[in-house]
């Protein structure tokens, strides 16, 4: 089924679905065991039909990569013109990589040192490599996708103003009071984030696989995963800092019950953001949430959630784009389990790219070589009144 065919399906659905509640509903505002099963029907075929519509987008992105050209066509480089790339963007640097990768050998490669040190490291990934598994990060990290990234050379200092300039009005030849905004300080850090590829010596001898290839989609999934993950509950003590902790957002609403989320509660964190920030905000939270949330109205009596209609559109809640991460905390009882704001004010800090070491030693009475790879990020609100979290009654 194609993927325009899958939405109209799935807005059909969410029509008969809220049809169904409105006819059903008793007085009390619930309904029936056998309604309620009914429903619950109702709803995992919209839940179903969204992830055919996910795994659809997937399968189409990657059809569209393996059309690309494997080279670029010689009538648009000229004898005499074009670019010519040095460095890690070298095709000599690639192709040298690549050798890294399957045999451990490679020339006029310069190893990537540790700081403060002349021995060995790791190689630096071409330049191509490097940005290919970056925008595979950001295709499959929500967060990446909503946060503002940059790229950091060392600790960087981000000013926050505590207080701001107040202008005042004065009477014919009054004096002007000097005003004193305060400023604190957010720093990023570069916290190191790593993963260990073993790969059996057959496999690269015997060129069953493209080794390069497998190696970037690998890391690609495990930095992805570990990374969102962080930038929704980590710590800050060995990584990011999270949106959904104490140190991310500000609270802006507590629920009045522990283990539901109500339409009041949702409107109170629309509003508990400010309206310069409510230009760009979105809706964050998990599937199970946003399955708890579906059948809520507003005070018009319009259900406040809405599918999207087409590819390339997000789902919608009381009007704002609603995304959703696996990471975000499920509801229960003093949890974090929504955020409404500009996540632009979620700042990711990138330090370097990512660099790769082919382990030949570690694992040699396995038959296995080990490749080593690590970036280092950090990760924190800037401005926790940009980002109001909901947070269910203790």
């Amino acid at each position: 089924m194609k993927k325009n065919e899958l939405y109209t399906k799935r807005a059909s659905a969410w029509e008969a679905a809220k049809k169904f509640l409105d006819e059903h509903t008793q007085e009390n505002g619930t309904l029936s065991a056998e309604d309620a099963a009914t429903y619950e029907k109702l709803e995992a075929d919209i839940t179903n039909l969204t992830a055919q519509i996910e795994r659809q987008q997937r399968l189409d992105d990657m059809e569209n990569t393996m059309k690309q050209p494997a080279s670029t066509p010689i009538t648009e480089k000229p004898m005499n013109g074009g670019e010519v790339k040095t460095g890690r963007a070298s095709d000599a640097y690639k192709q040298n990589f690549r050798d890294y990768l399957r045999s451990g050998f490679a020339n006029d490669i310069t190893p990537l040192m540790q700081e403060g040190s002349s021995t060995d490291g790791g190689y630096l990934v071409p330049e191509e490599y490097e940005r290919q598994i970056v925008d595979d990060i950001a295709e499959q990290n929500v967060i990446r996708s909503i946060a503002h990234v940059i790229r950091t050379a060392g600790d960087r200092n981000i000013n926050v103003p505590l207080s701001h300039t107040e202008a005042q009005w004065l009477g014919e030849g009054a004096s002007y009071t000097l005003s004193t905004p305060q400023f604190d300080r957010v720093v990023l850090k570069a916290y190191k984030l790593g993963v260990m590829v073993p790969i059996t010596e057959e496999l690269l001898q015997d060129a069953i696989l493209n080794a390069d290839t497998y190696i970037s989609a690998d890391i690609t999934r495990a930095f992805a995963m570990a990374e969102e993950s962080a930038f929704c509950t980590g710590d800050g003590a060995t990584g990011p800092t999270g949106i959904f902790t104490a140190n991310g957002g500000a609270v802006g609403v507590t629920t009045a019950k522990s283990n539901e989320i109500s339409a009041d509660d949702l409107i109170s964190l629309v509003y508990a953001l400010r309206l310069a920030y409510r230009r760009n905000a979105k809706f964050l939270m998990n599937d199970a949430t946003v399955a708890a949330v579906r059948k809520l109205k507003d005070g018009n009596g319009v259900y406040m959630w809405q599918p999207a209609l087409a590819a390339g559109q997000p789902d919608k809640l009381l009007g704002y784009d609603l995304i959703t991460t696996a990471y975000a905390p499920d509801i229960a009882a003093g949890a974090l389990a929504a955020a409404f704001g500009d996540f632009g004010y979620y700042w990711i800090g990138d330090r370097a790219g990512l660099s790769v070491q082919r382990l030949n030693e570690r694992y040699a009475d396995q038959g296995i070589i080990g490749f080593k790879a690590f970036e280092r990020c950090d990760a924190k609100v800037v401005l926790p009144e940009a980002i109001q979290l909901l947070k269910m009654k203790p």
